[in-house]
């Protein structure tokens, strides 16, 4: 029979190598398994040693190519991403094959064969060779900073240290899955109010730039030079600046995009952004409660993994996608570290509700605060419902309203001068 070369994790997170003869890799699993241990390679003795024999001489061969051009022409085009939906379906399918009891390259190498994503397909592929070359599940993804952050890679050696890899892969696809659920509904509610206001915008420029000047000219020639009323001159007042400055507004608007997005990398600047944002009417509960939902439910799925609390305080200061809440977490992780609950820095930093910073002190008093954050992020998951519920309802006709008052404001300031036109036409 063959040898298989392993390695495997014991209850402590303690690595265990060794080589054992078997018909196949399962054999060689089931009894890993039966051992306590949990196999995070498995490879052919005779396949490995090919194999490096291979490599090696693969690079003999480049380098001895790469002396004798004088130089490499590899262009190295920046690291891929996996896209958050498809990190999220593959972490749950490897969840599930874990779970079926499949060794972890096997496991890769099966999921690789059916990606159809070639950027997902070249991740799975790489990964497998570095596990197999004896790297662990962790550090082969942590080659690949941009697709596995700071949590999925803090959650995976956790679940390798404990050997329930499977369980925390699931846990993985459960909280990526609820967290693209809530943010999608975010986006819903922020994307109808956009897209009736550039409608507006078109409309109102459209208006100002082609129909207003053909009025003006009619008005001039008809009224000889009689005063128009103070709302037709107000709306061709600025009819006259957009077309005389019209090509300056497209680069401005441009302009002031990249200004922005400039402005979000400076800190304090981007703090008091995401803070008008926390507190701002209409959309702001939609933003603060969203982010009450990731803060409890990131914090709640490292803790429940096994991952420190300091550990998983870092986490979320940097995962946390708004500086109001970030800095906050970073006064509970300095109190925390003094030996400090949570509940009494949440509550000075005055940005929690008191419901959430109750319940925290309860799960801190009973020992079950990750289920009890778990438990805070299903509540505020709800209220976001509501709250994107409520918003849709009310801003669509604010938006209606807001539309008819302008475009109708310029139809009455052009039909204004209309009256005296007919009243002289009359007279004569």
């Amino acid at each position: 029979m063959p040898n298989f070369i392993y390695t495997a994790m014991d209850a402590n997170g303690k690595e265990q190598r060794g080589k054992k003869e078997a018909a196949n890799e399962e054999e060689v699993s089931i009894f890993l398994k039966n051992q306590g241990l949990f196999p995070t390679s498995i490879k052919s003795a005779d396949k490995a040693a090919q194999k490096m024999a291979a490599t090696a001489q693969k690079d003999k061969k480049g380098a001895k190519d790469k002396k004798k051009s004088g130089f490499n022409m590899n262009i190295n085009l920046g690291p891929v991403m996996i896209k958050s939906k498809d990190l999220t379906i593959l972490t749950r399918q490897m969840a599930i094959l874990l779970d079926a009891g499949l060794p972890l390259i096997r496991s890769l190498k099966t999921l690789s064969r059916q990606a159809k994503n070639p950027v997902v397909k070249s991740t799975l592929e790489e990964t497998a060779t570095s596990v197999e070359a004896g790297s662990t599940f962790s550090e082969a993804l942590a080659q690949h900073p941009k697709s596995f952050d700071k949590l999925y890679l803090n959650m995976i050696r956790a679940g390798e240290a404990a050997g329930k890899l499977e369980l925390i892969l699931d846990r993985l696809a459960v909280f990526r899955e609820k967290a693209a659920k809530i943010q999608g509904k975010v986006k819903s509610a922020m994307v109808y109010p956009c897209i009736v206001l550039s409608i507006a915008i078109i409309i109102t420029s459209g208006l100002m730039i082609f129909i207003v000047p053909k009025f003006e000219k009619t008005f001039t020639e008809l009224l000889e030079g009689a005063p128009l009323p103070a709302l037709t001159q107000f709306v061709m007042g600025i009819s006259k600046f957009m077309i005389g400055n019209v090509a300056y507004l497209v680069p401005g608007i441009i302009g002031g995009a990249i200004a922005f997005r400039l402005t979000l990398k400076v800190p304090f600047l981007r703090y008091y952004i995401d803070w008008v944002k926390y507190n701002m009417p209409l959309f702001g509960p939609i933003v603060s409660r969203s982010a009450i939902s990731k803060f409890a439910r990131t914090l709640g799925t490292l803790m429940g993994s096994g991952v420190p609390i300091l550990n998983a305080l870092n986490i979320v200061k940097e995962t946390a996608g708004n500086e109001v809440v970030s800095q906050a977490v970073q006064k509970v992780y300095d109190a925390v570290k003094e030996g400090e609950g949570m509940a009494g820095p949440l509550q000075l930093t005055k940005i929690f509700p008191e419901m959430v910073i109750s319940m925290i002190e309860v799960g801190e008093e009973t020992g079950k605060l990750p289920e009890m954050l778990d438990k805070i992020a299903d509540t505020y998951d709800e209220e976001v419902d509501n709250a994107v519920a409520a918003l849709t309802s009310m801003i669509e006709p604010v938006m209606m309203v807001g539309l008819a008052v302008v475009v109708g404001g310029i139809v009455i300031a052009l039909f204004m001068p209309m009256i005296s036109i007919i009243e002289r036409l009359g007279g004569g």
